[in-house]
């Protein structure tokens, strides 16, 4: 299935980009435009179904693998959930800092804004995408949900995750009824898997749609003209996946290779769809597949997508400083490590919804007295970026995941297609 579905995608690929040139080149910018809305639409319909799931997914698969790390009743579980917890997050930590030290490298080195010699802008100018200066009192507060239903309504991840946190530990310390709720979580968690199923069925057209419209209303031609930009990043986002891919390497073995294999789906439907949080429920049935443990991937791959958004990360870097230099602006190298910083706060939680990054780039160029309105500068490819962001962001969560199996001693063989199903029936079962 895993193979039919990934052949779906790429024909799904090629066919909205043939479509979509045909159309851009025989429909006049209004046609093009009322044509893409069209597709725009089936697009819209999926990303809504996904979103509809992704809430009540993360929040049981978190319960149950908290709780799963907390059976043992004599100390040790609480004890195993605090070291995963810390071996996760430094792993996090690890791999923002590369990424924003890579983005942030790569773009100083290739230099892709130098050039284009943009006049400064009026300083009232503004760009469609707001963003106000962040700061770390309401990152902090921000972290806590005012209301779980509010946090479930809104796909506030982050928010979703630190209440999930509260309920798995409870969990693990009220003995029997603790064990009924996260009995009673991992059964929706099995529900909502289905329905997954359900959704995933479309996901070709919702694909074949979404790069049509983009295609029909921008053709091929803007591609050309910011060739060096998108060059420059996609040739520093393979970069930063050799990064990833060799830490995973050192530490998992040539093993990490079937894992990408495993993966391969999701990558695609993220690229596809530019949304991350699209390819979350297939990214965690690959992960099982793939041998890490249940527990292991509905802990860590949860937290990855509010933590360890690696190609969302790099490309504010990349993106900040491109629109610095194709004003003219020196940001001195005192300026570049404090927006390093900042942005290693100011990204979390962004999980999978297209174009966040475009709000934290926003808030960044307020902070440091940037031209706002350099956001018109990539707003036009920014679709086509954000593809290649939304797939490094399942590759990172997918190596770190895998990575921590690994420390746990809980990456167990690859399974069958019969040994997942069969795996599923017991657990529904059990539940």
């Amino acid at each position: 299935m895993s193979g039919r579905f990934t052949n779906l995608i790429v024909a799904a690929m090629v066919l909205g980009i043939v479509l979509g040139y045909g159309l851009h080149t025989n429909l006049d910018p209004d046609q093009a435009r009322t044509v893409a809305g069209y597709f725009s639409i089936i697009t819209d319909v999926f990303l809504r179904l996904i979103r509809m799931i992704i809430a009540p997914l993360v929040f049981t698969t978190l319960v149950v693998g908290i709780a799963h790390m907390g059976d043992a009743g004599d100390g040790r579980g609480l004890a195993a959930l605090g070291r995963v917890g810390a071996r996760t997050l430094v792993w996090f930590v690890a791999a923002s800092l590369m990424s924003l030290l890579l983005g942030l490298f790569m773009v100083n080195i290739l230099a892709p804004g130098e050039g284009l010699d943009m006049p400064l802008p009026p300083e009232h100018a503004a760009s469609a995408v707001q963003g106000s200066a962040l700061n770390l009192r309401d990152f902090i507060t921000h972290l806590v949900p005012r209301s779980i239903a509010e946090a479930m309504a809104t796909n506030e991840i982050l928010q979703i995750v630190v209440f999930s946190i509260f309920v798995g530990v409870a969990c693990t310390n009220l003995g029997h009824h603790g064990k009924v709720v996260a009995e009673f979580a991992n059964a929706v968690a099995n529900v909502m898997l289905r329905v997954t199923g359900y959704v995933m069925t479309v996901a070709p057209l919702a694909i074949f749609a979404a790069i049509a419209s983009a295609v029909t209303t921008q053709g091929l031609d803007i591609l050309v003209t910011y060739g060096k930009f998108m060059g420059g990043f996609y040739l520093s986002m393979a970069i930063l996946w050799g990064f990833l891919l060799l830490a995973g390497f050192l530490i998992v073995g040539p093993r990490i290779r079937r894992m990408v294999a495993a993966v391969k789906a999701p990558i695609l439907l993220a690229f596809s769809t530019a949304s991350s949080e699209a390819a979350y429920p297939k990214t965690l049935e690959g992960l099982e597949r793939f041998g890490v443990s249940k527990r292991i991937a509905s802990f860590v791959l949860p937290i990855g997508y509010s933590f360890n958004l690696d190609g969302s990360m790099m490309y504010c870097t990349f993106a900040v400083m491109f629109i610095a230099q194709a004003y003219g602006i020196h940001v001195p190298v005192g300026d570049q490590i404090s927006m390093l910083l900042l942005l290693m706060i100011t990204s979390k939680g962004m999980a999978g919804v297209p174009r966040a990054s475009l709000v934290v780039i926003a808030a960044t160029l307020t902070t440091f007295n940037l031209p706002e309105v350099g956001l018109l500068l990539i707003l036009g490819v920014d679709q086509f970026l954000d593809m290649g962001r939304s797939a490094t962001n399942v590759v990172g969560n997918a190596v770190a995941t895998t990575v921590v199996a690994k420390w746990e001693k809980e990456l167990g063989p690859e399974m069958t297609e019969s040994q997942m199903k069969q795996a599923a029936a017991v657990e529904a079962g059990e539940a």
